[in-house]
C-alpha cells in the first residue's frame, strides 16, 4: 500500500467514482462519430425554455460576482409554487448535493442507512463515504419493498433512502404504501424521498412528497431541475423538510453552491408552465414509442412512469451496448445497478426514439450471428 493509499478516509476505500452517462463528445472523441443521439441521462429531449435562456442571458454579465448564497429569489418563487416557507427549503448543486448534505448532516461512522436493491447510486456513495453500514434490501418487482425496507430498521438505522419513481427501473410506489411505510419509521429514522421524476408521473396514485412533510416531521422530500425542467447541465436540485432539518443541513451547505445562472435559470423554469406541460406529454408519447418498439423486438421491459424504460436485451447487454454506441446510438448499461441483462434508454424526440430501436435490433442481430 502506498504512503497516499494509506491516507485515504476508510468510507472512501472502497468506492468507485459514478459513472454518468457517456457524453455525446466522449464518443465522437473515441470514435470519430458526429451524429449522435444520447439517450443515457434522462435528460429533458426538448432541451431547456425559451424563458431560461432569455433569465441566463440576463444576468450573464454579472458572472464576474459571487451568486447570492442563500438563493433568496429562487427559494422565495419555490415556496410560492409548493406552498412551503423559505426556511425549509435547501438548495443544492443538483438533488445529487442534497443528498449528499443529508449523510454528511446526520449520519456517523457507523450507523446504519437502508436502501433499495437497483436503486440510485449516489444514495451507496453518499452512506459508505461517511463509513455508514449499508442494508441493502432486495427489490419487489424491481422496485422498492417498502414494508422490508421498514423491517430491516434497527436502533441503528439513521436514514432510509427512497426513490419515488426509482431510477433505473422507472417504478413507483403508491401513496397508500409510501404512507404506511413513513408511519411505521420511528421518529429517530429520517427518511429522504428522491422525486426527481416528480413532474413526469401521471399516475393518479402516486404521491405528492411535499403534501406528507406537515404529518411526518422525519421527512426529507429531494426534487432537481434536471429533468423535466432540462437544467441538468447547470446543476440545481433542492430539499424540503422542517425548519429544523432544513438548518442543519445549511450547516454543511457549501458557500455559494448553486451559481447565479443557474439560480436565474431554474427561477425562470418555474414560470413556463407550458413547457413542462408540452414536455410531459411528449415523455408519455414517447414511453409508448419505445414500449411497443422493445414489444415488436420480443424484448422484456420494465413498466417506467419517469422518462426512460429499463429493457431486458439479455446476457450480451455489455456488447449489444457497445456496439449501439459504433451507430452512434448512447443508451445506459445497468450492470453496477444489479441488472446485468438491462440497457436503460431515455426518451428522446419520436425520430431519436426509432433510431434508438434500430440500432438496439441491428446489434442483437449482429452479436446473435457472430
Amino acid at each position: 500500500m502506498s504512503q497516499i493509499a494509506g491516507l485515504i478516509a476508510q468510507g472512501v476505500r472502497s468506492l468507485q467514482p459514478y459513472q454518468p452517462g457517456k457524453p455525446a463528445e466522449a464518443l465522437e472523441r473515441e470514435l470519430g462519430i458526429t451524429d449522435i443521439v444520447k439517450l443515457a441521462s434522462n435528460e429533458n429531449p426538448r432541451g431547456t425554455s425559451p424563458a431560461v435562456i432569455r433569465a441566463i442571458s440576463e444576468v450573464l454579465s454579472g458572472a464576474a460576482r459571487y451568486p447570492d448564497g442563500s438563493g433568496h429569489s429562487l427559494k422565495r418563487t419555490l415556496s410560492e409554487k409548493l406552498t412551503v416557507s423559505l426556511e425549509s427549503l435547501t438548495l443544492g448543486n443538483g438533488s445529487n448535493d442534497v443528498l449528499d448534505l443529508v449523510a454528511r448532516a446526520f449520519v456517523n461512522p457507523g450507523d446504519e442507512v437502508v436502501v433499495s436493491e437497483h436503486a440510485f447510486a449516489v444514495y451507496v456513495l453518499a452512506s459508505v463515504s461517511v463509513n455508514a453500514r449499508l442494508r441493502v434490501v432486495p427489490a419487489c418487482e424491481f422496485g422498492h419493498d417498502l414494508e422490508a425496507m421498514a423491517a430491516a430498521v434497527t436502533p441503528d438505522t439513521k436514514v432510509v433512502f427512497v426513490a419515488n419513481p426509482n431510477n433505473p427501473t422507472g417504478t413507483y410506489s403508491e401513496a397508500g404504501i409510501v404512507e404506511r411505510f413513513l408511519n411505521s419509521l420511528p421518529d429517530t429514522v429520517l427518511a429522504v424521498l428522491d422525486e426527481a421524476y416528480f413532474e413526469y408521473v401521471t399516475r393518479g396514485d402516486y404521491p405528492n412528497g411535499v403534501e406528507l412533510l406537515s404529518r411526518f416531521p422525519n421527512l426529507i422530500v429531494v426534487r432537481t431541475f434536471s429533468k423535466v425542467y432540462g437544467l441538468a447541465g447547470l446543476r440545481v436540485g433542492y430539499g424540503i423538510a422542517s425548519e429544523e432539518i432544513t438548518e442543519v443541513l445549511n450547516r454543511v451547505r457549501h458557500p455559494f453552491n448553486v451559481n447565479s445562472l443557474a439560480l436565474a435559470g431554474a427561477e425562470a423554469a418555474l414560470s413556463d408552465e407550458t413547457f413542462v406541460a408540452q414536455s410531459v406529454g411528449q415523455n408519455l408519447e414517447g414511453l409508448q414509442q419505445l414500449g411497443s418498439g422493445l414489444d415488436e423486438l420480443g424484448l422484456e421491459w420494465i413498466p417506467s412512469v419517469a422518462n426512460f424504460i429499463c429493457a431486458r436485451v439479455g446476457p450480451n447487454a455489455a456488447e449489444i451496448y457497445e456496439s449501439m454506441l459504433k451507430q452512434g446510438v448512447i443508451v445506459r448499461p445497468v450492470a453496477n445497478y444489479g441488472l446485468p441483462e438491462h440497457l436503460r434508454i431515455s426518451v428522446g424526440l419520436e425520430d431519436e426514439n426509432t433510431r434508438a430501436l434500430a440500432a438496439l435490433d441491428k446489434a442483437r442481430l449482429t452479436i446473435s450471428g457472430s
